[in-house]
């Protein structure tokens, strides 16, 4: 007689993390820009492209510390796109059809918010001189503006962060960042079980937590830290299931209500990753490294569903993770959190290198 046994799989390692692959992104891309969705691996050009993506692009470019020639190529594409998209205030167009034409007016949601994060972090980080400088124009054109939604000024204060680091004396940088941590807010003391400043976790929930750990560091505010620290504490604790990253699907979470997991969205565990890679390099505190993991482990198959969420042979990710399992579509934006979560996963690895316990299994 034959007894059937469950195979577990062994469990994931650091050292499973592939490198980032920058394939799919240029696959993605044209002498315009970043489409936005792919059906599988194949680019639909009647969706367009938007700020949001091309933006995120070159952000991902500006953190490699050596670019290849190709990825330069694409910087200066994405870069010299966010500055068409720019209005003369400073304020940004998102959506471009595939003709070339914007189907919207400069404003300041999400987009600009996104722009400013890109633009930041290529002024204070690319390799490339000429990049540095017309992104700063660009930025200190976008500080003209803010916004009233949360998220965007989360963003843009992300970039306004980047380039603080980069030259501390820079005050408008600064009152971009002190600006942004007073839209976020901080949490009721009154309400230590929902240690939020929203009454919902709805999306880009870490950035917030994320913009006030940094606010905190940068600005010399110790009670904002801390505050920051704690509430990404708080929802590490509630994207735990298990034991594994479960990030807060579409549709949100709201206190009281029982938790549902899908549609769960890749740039949900990427955004988890910044903001524990942030958390660790600002304490120094490497139990931050554990919640880092889980981001990555949640690509490698460590997730509600235990599938892995990429394709290896075309470096592009799944748009979703759905109840029946991955939405197989390898989108920009999916496929830009796994390059963004995979460059966090490689800086774990030469940390990990230093320490004489050997780091993360």
């Amino acid at each position: 007689m034959t007894i059937g046994l469950r195979l577990v799989p062994p469990p994931i390692q650091l050292a499973d993390a592939p490198p980032p692959d920058w394939n799919h992104v240029a696959r993605l891309s044209d002498d315009t820009g970043l489409l936005e969705h792919a059906r599988h691996a194949i680019v639909r050009r009647e969706h367009g492209y938007c700020v949001d993506d091309v933006s995120r692009g070159l952000l991902l470019i500006s953190r490699e510390p050596r670019p290849t020639g190709q990825l330069v190529g694409l910087a200066e594409r994405y870069l010299a796109f966010l500055t068409h998209a720019q209005g003369p205030d400073g304020a940004f167009r998102n959506r471009m059809a595939y003709d070339r034409r914007w189907t919207d007016e400069p404003s300041t949601g999400d987009w600009w918010g996104r722009a400013m994060w890109g633009l930041g972090t290529a002024a204070a980080r690319s390799s490339v001189p000429w990049i540095r400088r017309e992104a700063m124009t660009a930025f200190r054109l976008g500080l003209r503006q803010r916004s009233p939604w949360s998220r965007a000024m989360a963003y843009a204060a992300l970039g306004a962060a980047e380039v603080l680091r980069a030259d501390p004396r820079d005050t408008e940088a600064a009152q971009l960042l002190a600006d942004a941590a007073t839209v976020i807010g901080l949490p009721a003391a009154a309400a230590p079980d929902w240690f939020w400043p929203e009454p919902e976790l709805t999306y880009a929930n870490p950035a917030l937590a994320e913009v006030l750990i940094a606010a905190g560091d940068l600005l010399g505010d110790e009670p904002l830290l801390r505050a920051g620290l704690k509430m990404l504490a708080w929802l590490c604790r509630q994207q735990d299931n298990d034991g594994h990253l479960s990030t807060v699907p579409v549709g949100g979470w709201r206190p009281g209500v029982p938790k549902h997991r899908f549609d769960q969205q890749p740039i949900e565990a990427a955004a988890t990753a910044d903001a524990c890679a942030t958390a660790a390099a600002v304490t120094g505190d490497d139990r931050w490294d554990e919640q880092l993991f889980r981001a990555i482990a949640w690509f490698l198959g460590d997730n509600d569903s235990q599938t892995v969420m990429y394709d290896p042979l075309t470096g592009g990710c799944y748009d979703g993770l759905t109840v029946e399992g991955p939405n197989v579509n390898q989108g920009a934006e999916s496929t830009l959190a796994l390059v963004s979560t995979l460059q966090h996963a490689r800086n774990l690895v030469s940390r990990s290198a230093t320490r004489p316990s050997g780091g993360l299994a």
